[in-house]
C-alpha cells in the first residue's frame, strides 16, 4: 500500500478534529478526498505529511511509518500544501535549483520537472511574474523534483480560472498515470475529472469511500416534482419503489426511488389518479454532488 491509515483522531484542545479515521490507498490510485469547510481534509494531509503529529493512531506512507519513521516519509512524498510557498523574488529555474539543493538531485532533474508541468515558456521568469495557474505548476514542479513514488495535494485546484483548472487537471491526471496521488478538494467536478475513488469526511469522520464508478452505477434515481400545493410526504411514499421523500421548498419536493425504471410516468399517473396537478417534473441521476450534499448536509 502506498498509504495505510489506521484509527487516527486528531483533538484541538476539546475539539476533536478526526474520529478514528482508517483507509487505504494502492500504489498508482487517484483518490479525491473531499469534505465540507472544518471536516479535517487539511489536519488529515498535515499528518500524512508528518507536520502534525496524531493524538491517536497510526498512518504508513510507502510502508514508512509517519512517528518513527518521519525523515523517511518526507524524502518519499511530493506535497503541495493548501497555500503553495514560494519565493516570488526568485526566477523559476533559480527557485528549483535552490530546491534540488536540497533534496540532493541532478539539475537534470530540474528539466525534466520543466518540461513535464509545462513550465518551459515561462521558466526564465520570476515567479511574482506568473499566474496563479503556473504558480501551481512551479509547486508541482518543486514537489516532482525527488521523483516521489507518492504526491499529496491539498486543494491544488483553489483560485484557478476555467482554463488554468483544465490545465492542472490534466498535468495531474498524467501524473497519475505513473505515481499514486491523495488530493483534497471541494470542487467536485474536478474529482469527478481526475479520480478513480473518492473519500468523504464530515465532521471528522469518513461518510463515504467509494469508486468513482460505483456511484455512477447506481441504481439510485431522484425525481424532482412540484405540485400546485403542499402535498403530506407520507402519501408520497406510497409510491412503489420510493426509498425517501424531501421536501426541498414550496411545493417542491424531491423523491429518491431504488430502481433503474424511468418513475417520471409513475409520478405523472400517480398524480392524475389523485387530482393533484404537477407544474414541473424532472429526473436527476445519482452523482457525486448528490451523495456529497446526501451525507455532508448539516442534518446527516
Amino acid at each position: 500500500m502506498s498509504i495505510s491509515v489506521s484509527n487516527v483522531s486528531k483533538f484541538y484542545n476539546n475539539q476533536k478534529a478526526l474520529n478514528a479515521i482508517s483507509f487505504e490507498i494502492k500504489k498508482g490510485e487517484i483518490v479525491g478526498f473531499l469534505g465540507p469547510n472544518g471536516a479535517g481534509k487539511s489536519t488529515m494531509m498535515k499528518i500524512l505529511t508528518t507536520f502534525l503529529d496524531p493524538t491517536e493512531g497510526s498512518a504508513l506512507v510507502n510502508d514508512f511509518d509517519i512517528h518513527s519513521q518521519s525523515i523517511d516519509v518526507r524524502k518519499s512524498i511530493g506535497y503541495l500544501p493548501e497555500h503553495n510557498p514560494l519565493y516570488q523574488e526568485m526566477y523559476v529555474r533559480e527557485f528549483l535549483l535552490f530546491n534540488a539543493s536540497v533534496y540532493k538531485v541532478t539539475k537534470s532533474r530540474i528539466e525534466e520537472v520543466i518540461s513535464l508541468t509545462g513550465l518551459i515558456p515561462e521558466a526564465n521568469k520570476k515567479i511574482s511574474q506568473l499566474s496563479k495557474g503556473y504558480r501551481q505548476r512551479v509547486g508541482l514542479a518543486c514537489a516532482l523534483l525527488h521523483d516521489p513514488q507518492v504526491l499529496i495535494l491539498d486543494e491544488p485546484t483553489t483560485g484557478l480560472d476555467p482554463n488554468q483548472l483544465v490545465e492542472i487537471r490534466e498535468l495531474i491526471k498524467s501524473i497519475g498515470t505513473k505515481k499514486t496521488v491523495f488530493l483534497s478538494t471541494h470542487i467536485m467536478q474536478e474529482v469527478e475529472a481526475m479520480c478513480d475513488r473518492v473519500i468523504i469526511i464530515n465532521k471528522g469522520e469518513i461518510v463515504a469511500d467509494k469508486l468513482l464508478n460505483e456511484i455512477a452505477d447506481t441504481t439510485e434515481q431522484i425525481i424532482q416534482v412540484e405540485f400546485d400545493y403542499r402535498v403530506e410526504e407520507a402519501f408520497l411514499k406510497k409510491l412503489p419503489h420510493v426509498d425517501s421523500v424531501e421536501n426541498l421548498v414550496g411545493f417542491l419536493y424531491q423523491i429518491v426511488f431504488d430502481t433503474q425504471t424511468d418513475m417520471r410516468p409513475t409520478v405523472f399517473d400517480f398524480a392524475h389518479d389523485h387530482d393533484l396537478k404537477i407544474l414541473q417534473l424532472s429526473r436527476k441521476n445519482k452523482n457525486l454532488e448528490s451523495l456529497f450534499r446526501e451525507l455532508t448536509s448539516p442534518s446527516a
